[in-house]
């Protein structure tokens, strides 16, 4: 080290330890994230792990590389904020809503045993005072979702374990923070009836803000700006605006940011790109600062001096640990969940890192007195501060493998039954084009109707017209495939791109669609211009009339995300339909993707079948039963400025067919010009498409001849999102 040390000095290069040089801790650190955890993972130790244990190896404690200093604070804080934004922001907040009492069963046991076992184990085995041991007992009580984006990675984020998980964590970490409010008050001689008074007021005021203030704002940027980087700053402003807003409130942070997560939870699908923007960057740069800022902490020399730290690293490590299994254990009794999903609230909810750490050294920098030599008492000494850091690593070290142990069993299960329950439908999305200026948002929307794991069978078509052929028209196609390919990778899509030369651009869809089997079918609704006097325009209309697959015309007035409700007609006898089930899912997709609330208005009958679904795969939906078409220009009155109207169409020989649909363009462009809209024109025939559209695992062939054969298809079609 000396002599490297030399030889960078010889050629001017000054470098001491820790390291000063902003560039090179920068790219010391920027390596450690890419090799840690590919040597430690080498030898099964998770990624997360792997950070933890570099941070303590470069760190003060360690080889003393880096120094945790306030940068290292800065973004780790601002990982931390991020586990907790991401929580609440990719949250199913139907299932939310479906398992509420169940994550409130949990975020009382998770908060009331640990309290008890810490309370008892602070007492009667550490031999500390009651104020210390209640505040010990609140570390055990709150945990942090350290290992969320494990379940992330696996795709179960959507499991009811994982849900109600989350929905418990907000639970027993706001009461752990309010016990640290309260004693410490106590301590300090602040608490009164006018300290709770206060407390609860600015809490629930801030509490308001962002959750209904925020989403307002929100929405209002969205519309309006569309650029990337600018939709993400803003996001990042709005998380840490959340948790300054919590903080004057006298509550941690990351409790502000989990709320900023479920407040613009509906104005960021799942699918979309700024979400993917924001996973990537989270995981790949701000949660990683968080975890070696952790590992900074761990000092492993205080063990091997300090006998009364090991005693107490152990007592806690051990009583957190059970506290967290019992709780876990007791909620998968109470609701009869399997061992994965017990293994998933317990590996979740064991890591103790962020609101321990709040209470730690809260605790610590709180002075009750002072001994006869004058040194300072304080209200957790140091051999609680020193056994807190190595709960820390041990909680989040078994809360990693449980993790990532029952997400792989619940990932296998959920594979397992979704191939089970397949069907041989390949879903294949195509998208003409021919304006820039719409090509975001159709290639957006196939993306939120598409299933989840179709990421390569989305198609763009540019129809050259044979007679106008030129290098101009070809640099102009390619310039509109190449935004809808750029469109569909930034939420980690891929898009074929088909440049098509024909006299006829009918035809050349419908060839395409023969060809390539295409399910669906997303038109951009025609601008009206003097060559058609009709609304949807002669192109429309002729690839409705030619083509039989499943036909949505959108026209868009503002992003997807930032649509409120969609209210979707349904005619009756829809259900008899051979593609109900198709254009049922697109719909359930655009719901589920978006959060957004789904409003049907059909009659009874029909509305059964969409609530059976309801039923199985939960989203916000609201049936209005009593809709007749006749009066179709009723929905006016309940159509506001930020609803998506979606009409499901039949063409003229199916069997929901009525005689008010040939008025649907014309009310379109007299009452609802200033709305965004879709049609849908369901499939036709599915056999016709050289039975592509066949069920093997189904007794049923389309048409739909009862209400057991639509469970069975929709729940086929479902189980593959």
């Amino acid at each position: 080290m000396y002599n490297l040390l030399t030889i960078l000095a010889s050629f001017g290069v000054d470098v001491q330890f820790p390291l000063t040089n902003p560039v090179l801790i920068f790219t010391l650190i920027l390596f450690i994230l890419l090799f840690a955890p590919i040597l430690l993972n080498k030898i099964r130790i998770p990624h997360i792990i792997g950070l933890i244990i570099a941070g303590a190896a470069v760190g003060p404690n360690g080889f003393n590389l880096l120094e945790r200093d306030s940068s290292i604070e800065l973004f780790g804080m601002v990982g931390l904020l991020y586990i907790m934004f991401l929580a609440g922001l990719e949250i199913d907040l139907a299932d939310f809503k479906k398992n509420s009492k169940k994550s409130i069963i949990f975020g009382l046991y998770t908060f009331i045993i640990p309290t008890v076992l810490g309370i008892f184990s602070g007492i009667y085995i550490l031999n500390f005072s009651l104020k210390t041991s209640i505040l010990l007992s609140s570390m055990f009580a709150s945990h942090t979702l350290l290992a969320y984006p494990i379940v992330s990675k696996f795709g179960v984020i959507k499991n009811r374990a994982v849900n109600i998980t989350i929905g418990g964590t907000l639970i027993t970490d706001t009461l752990a923070l309010l016990v640290l409010a309260a004693v410490v008050g106590t301590t300090s001689g602040e608490v009164s009836s006018e300290f709770w008074i206060k407390l609860i007021f600015f809490a629930l005021l801030f509490g308001f803000v962002i959750m209904a203030i925020f989403p307002i704002i929100a929405r209002w940027f969205f519309k309006r700006y569309h650029e990337s980087s600018l939709q993400y700053i803003f996001v990042l402003g709005i998380v840490f605006l959340a948790g300054f807003l919590v903080e004057a409130a006298g509550i941690e942070a990351i409790i502000g940011a989990f709320l900023a997560g479920l407040a613009l939870n509906r104005l960021i699908p799942s699918t979309s790109p700024l979400m993917n923007r924001i996973e990537f960057v989270g995981n790949a740069l701000f949660i990683p600062f968080f975890l070696l800022g952790v590992g900074m902490l761990i000092d492993y020399n205080v063990f091997f001096k300090d006998y009364e730290s090991i005693k107490v690293a152990i007592v806690m490590s051990v009583i957190a640990t059970s506290a967290k299994y019992i709780a876990a254990w007791l909620t998968q009794k109470s609701f009869r969940f399997t061992k994965a999903e017990r293994n998933i609230i317990f590996g979740l909810s064991n890591a103790q890192a962020a609101a321990t750490l709040a209470v730690v050294l809260v605790g610590y920098n709180v002075i009750i007195g002072y001994s006869e030599s004058g040194e300072a008492i304080r209200l957790l000494n140091e051999s609680i501060l020193n056994g807190t850091i190595l709960m820390i690593l041990v909680t989040c070290t078994i809360s990693t493998f449980v993790t990532q142990k029952g997400a792989r069993v619940l990932a296998l299960e959920e594979e397992s039954q979704s191939s089970q329950e397949s069907t041989s439908i390949k879903e294949r999305i195509l998208i003409p084009i021919n304006s820039l200026d719409s090509v975001e948002e159709l290639v957006n929307l196939g993306v939120i109707i598409k299933s989840s794991k179709n990421r390569k069978w989305l198609y763009a078509l540019n129809i050259i017209d044979d007679n106008q052929a030129s290098d101009n028209n070809d640099r102009k196609a390619r310039k509109l495939l190449e935004k809808a390919s750029n469109t569909a990778a930034a939420s980690d899509n891929y898009i074929h791109e088909l440049m098509r030369y024909d006299t006829n651009p009918i035809t050349g869809i419908k060839n395409v669609i023969k060809e390539n089997k295409i399910t669906d079918l997303i038109l951009g609704l025609h601008i009206k211009k003097d060559i058609s006097s009709t609304f949807l325009g002669r192109f429309a209309e002729g690839v409705i009339n030619e083509c039989c697959t499943t036909t949505i015309i959108y026209k868009s007035l503002q992003p997807l995300a930032t649509i409120k409700r969609h209210i979707v007609v349904v005619p009756s006898g829809a259900e008899r339909e051979s593609g109900f089930a198709i254009w049922l899912m697109r719909v359930w997709n655009i719901g589920r993707n978006t959060g957004s609330e789904i409003h049907f208005y059909s009659n009874e009958n029909t509305l059964s079948y969409i609530k059976e679904v309801q039923k199985k795969f939960p989203i916000s939906a609201v049936f209005n039963p009593d809709f007749n078409f006749d009066d179709f220009l009723i929905i006016s009155r309940e159509l506001k400025e930020d609803d998506n109207l979606v009409i499901v169409m039949s063409r003229s020989n199916g069997e929901s067919y009525h005689k008010k649909m040939e008025k649907i363009p014309d009310y379109l462009d007299r009452y609802f010009k200033n709305n965004t809209f879709m049609l849908i024109y369901p499939i036709q025939d599915f056999i016709s498409i050289e039975g592509e559209f066949e069920f093997n695992n189904s007794n049923t062939n389309y048409p739909i001849q009862s209400f057991d054969d639509f469970t069975k298809g929709i729940s086929s079609l479902f189980k593959r999102r």
